[in-house]
Order: C-alpha cells, then sequence, then structure tokens
C-alpha cells in the first residue's frame, strides 16, 4: 500500500453523526467476524458465493458458483466482504478519514447511493478490463476510490495524517496525498492492464472516476448554497 491514512483536520458540520459510514464499516467487520467463524474452505467458499465473478454475469462462471444469492446481488454484497485482515483494515481506514466529510456533504441517504454507485461502476470497469473471468471481487475498495475522488474536489486543501514512504506518520494536504494514490494505482493499472493482479487495480480506478461523475450527479450542499 503506497500510503495509509489515519486522521484528518476536517470536522463534519451538518451531520450530527456520519450513521452510514460507521454502518457500512460495522457490516464489514460483521462480515469478516463471520468469515472467521467458518472452516478454511467454507470460508473461501464464501468469497466465491458473495464476491462478483464477472464471468457470473455473462453466464461464464456456473462451475465455480454454488450459491443461492442471485447472480445480480453480489455486485452489492461483494463491496462486504474481504479477503484477509489487512484487506478490511485497510479499506476501514480510509472509510473512516474520509467517508464522513462525503457524508457530511451529501446527507445521509444520498452518500448510501452515492456509494454503491460507485462500486456498481467500479466493478463494471474491472469487468471490461479483466481476463479472468473466474476470479471473484471482493472488497470496498470500489466503492471508497470514489469517496477518495470526492474528498479531493471537496476538500483539496485539507491537512491529512498518513504513514507513507517513512515509518512515522506525516502531515500532507489532501491533493498531495490522495493525487499520489491516484497516481499509483494509474500506474499499477497501466501495468496490469488486463486485470490479472491480485489488486484489482481498474476496480480503483473505475471508482475514482465514478466518484468525480457521482459528485456531479448527486450535488453537495457547498454546490447548493452556491446556486441559493
Amino acid at each position: 500500500m503506497l500510503l495509509l491514512p489515519l486522521k484528518d483536520d476536517n470536522p463534519v458540520v451538518h451531520v450530527r453523526f456520519q450513521y452510514v459510514t460507521v454502518g457500512i464499516m460495522a457490516v464489514c467487520v460483521l462480515m469478516y467476524v463471520w468469515q472467521l467463524s467458518l472452516p478454511l474452505s467454507d470460508a473461501a467458499a464464501l468469497l466465491y458465493n458473495l464476491g462478483a465473478i464477472p464471468g457470473a454475469f455473462a453466464g461464464e462462471a456456473a462451475t465455480v458458483r454454488d450459491t443461492t444469492l442471485p447472480v445480480f446481488l453480489t455486485a452489492i454484497s461483494h463491496m462486504f466482504v474481504h479477503a484477509d485482515f489487512m484487506h478490511l483494515a485497510g479499506n476501514l481506514m480510509f472509510l473512516w478519514v474520509f467517508g464522513d466529510n462525503i457524508e457530511d456533504e451529501l446527507g445521509h441517504g444520498r452518500f448510501l447511493v452515492f456509494y454503491l454507485f460507485c462500486g456498481l461502476l467500479a466493478l463494471l470497469t474491472h469487468g471490461l478490463v479483466t481476463s479472468d473471468m473466474q476470479m471473484p471481487v471482493v472488497g470496498a475498495s470500489g466503492a471508497i476510490s470514489g469517496i477518495l475522488a470526492a474528498y479531493l474536489m471537496l476538500h483539496p486543501h485539507a491537512r491529512v495524517l498518513v504513514l507513507a514512504f517513512v515509518p512515522f506518520p506525516i502531515r500532507m494536504p489532501t491533493y498531495m496525498a490522495l493525487g499520489l494514490w491516484a497516481v499509483f494505482n494509474l500506474a499499477s493499472g497501466l501495468v496490469d492492464i488486463r486485470g490479472e493482479d491480485a489488486v484489482a487495480w481498474w476496480t480503483h480506478i473505475g471508482g475514482f472516476v465514478a466518484g468525480l461523475i457521482g459528485l456531479q450527479l448527486f450535488g453537495w450542499r457547498g454546490k447548493q448554497s452556491e446556486l441559493a
């Protein structure tokens, strides 16, 4: 991981509490606890059952998927399951640091729709480029990448405390921290142009672009104030 955010200096001002952000985090944690409670073989099967398999949407992955969950629902369920603890912890740190401010800007309901919208477009992007149609996509990083794009647009000069490059926290402006994140992910995606890496780089790229689009589609409080 290029960098890990620890906290920002950007308080929420419109909502009393970031219920949706915390709710998403809680569901992800509960899903992971469920995974840990299963035998290893069943936990691995769970990733295939709840993960989004690109080939399944094209009717090409029936042999590797044995579940009663309809395929189209895995486009949602994949955002709440994670491969391992580090995968979960890294995603939740990004969501905790940046998600509250986007929920504050959009409001609870629109933030949830925005989150799912980014996750769905991130999955679509991955499906368009990947050559491995049988490997399940799991994790919240596609949706969270959309949050990062929105945060970068709305709060480019907010200061973020991150672990990056050196073994101690450093503080840097958002445009630098998330700019580095975006460049690193784009470069990694171009290297892995066919989506064969264990990290779904194009999910991150697609989610980031979806965040830029979604911010315009769903609006935000600052924009509304300017128009009023």
